[in-house]
């Protein structure tokens, strides 16, 4: 992936964008870019897509907002091989959350895309963290991870875990919590996190793994109690919920990004300007507050960063899932 030459043609590209005047800006726009994710709408990824692709009207990058396309399935991979595909000039973007880049290469021995080589980095948007909540189907007097697992052992048969999708970090945070504990749960993967918050509060399953933010609304409504939280501190969205750290479960902690990529090969130039129009449309006060109501803390970068971060999770996850023993079929 040729990323490393525009890292230091960035900031001179950044600064020479500051001072175009708007009509010059909006003339050099693209005129219509297409933001693609890879989970349903109502979600996180959904709400990130939307909320950055609303404020690139008018930049360097693009004329007009993005048009948003959803295409859920596969955990994500189907907007992936999407935008792999997709010409390179710059009218196609990717938004997915890093473990469709940094964590399904060490599960797909036939990924139909290769993270390093068919997409570039173009900025981090926003990071996660996940949670664990129970529903209907487990006792109120369930107030805490080691009080579920206690239920889990007890209800071998009720014992069962939602995720966004088979092979994403919520499925293997459920995956390390029977593991660490001993105790099993069955995992049972949906299309992304709104069907699988719907069969909890239904009572179809006992729990689900997902990011935090899928579960505030109905949280805060009394119709499911989230018991953990995944960052390192209690998130500012949930103060009450204890992270899996404080409750004895440090290596449950991560933090997740939703980050956007281009097709290989699209300009550097291109790159530079959408990284610059994402990094502005971070940084407004509206987008910051809207995230926030999804659980989602606004966090631009360069693509040196992001290209560094997605780095360090590869190397990160490969033992884990290893450890996990769990293989995609394809």
């Amino acid at each position: 992936m040729t990323t490393r030459r525009h890292f230091v043609q960035s900031a001179t590209a950044l600064a020479a964008i500051g001072t175009l005047s708007p009509l010059v800006a909006r003339a050099q726009g693209l005129e219509q870019v297409k933001i693609i994710n890879g989970f349903p709408a109502g979600g996180t990824a959904d709400a990130t897509s939307r909320r950055v692709g609303e404020q690139l009207r008018g930049s360097a990058y693009a004329k007009n907002a993005a048009v948003v396309e959803n295409k859920p399935g596969a955990g994500g991979r189907i907007a992936c091989e999407t935008v792999k595909n997709a010409a390179p000039d710059g009218n196609t973007l990717l938004l997915t959350p890093y473990s469709c880049t940094a964590v399904y290469p060490h599960i797909y021995t036939r990924l139909s895309y290769d993270p390093f080589k068919d997409l570039m980095p173009v900025s981090i948007a926003a990071v996660m963290h996940h949670g664990l909540a129970v529903g209907s189907m487990v006792p109120a007097s369930v107030r805490n991870v080691r009080d579920y697992v206690a239920w889990c052992k007890a209800n071998p048969d009720k014992a069962s875990y939602g995720s966004p999708a088979a092979g994403s970090l919520p499925h293997f945070l459920g995956a390390l919590l029977s593991s660490y504990t001993g105790v099993p749960m069955q995992h049972v993967p949906y299309r992304g996190s709104v069907p699988g918050v719907a069969d909890m509060i239904g009572g179809q399953i006992a729990s689900m793994f997902t990011p935090s933010g899928d579960f505030l609304a109905n949280h805060k409504a009394g119709k499911i109690r989230m018991i953990a939280t995944s960052g390192p501190a209690r998130s500012p969205f949930s103060p009450e919920v204890a992270t899996f750290t404080e409750q004895g479960f440090p290596d449950l902690m991560v933090e997740e990004w939703f980050g956007f990529y281009a097709p290989a090969r699209t300009p550097e130039t291109i790159i530079d300007n959408a990284n610059a129009a994402i990094n502005a449309a971070l940084r407004n006060p509206g987008v910051i507050s809207s995230l926030g109501t999804f659980g989602l803390v606004a966090a631009g970068s360069s693509v040196r960063d992001m290209d560094k971060s997605q780095r360090d999770a590869y190397y990160r996850w490969g033992p884990l899932v290893k450890h996990i023993g769990f293989t995609g079929m394809s």
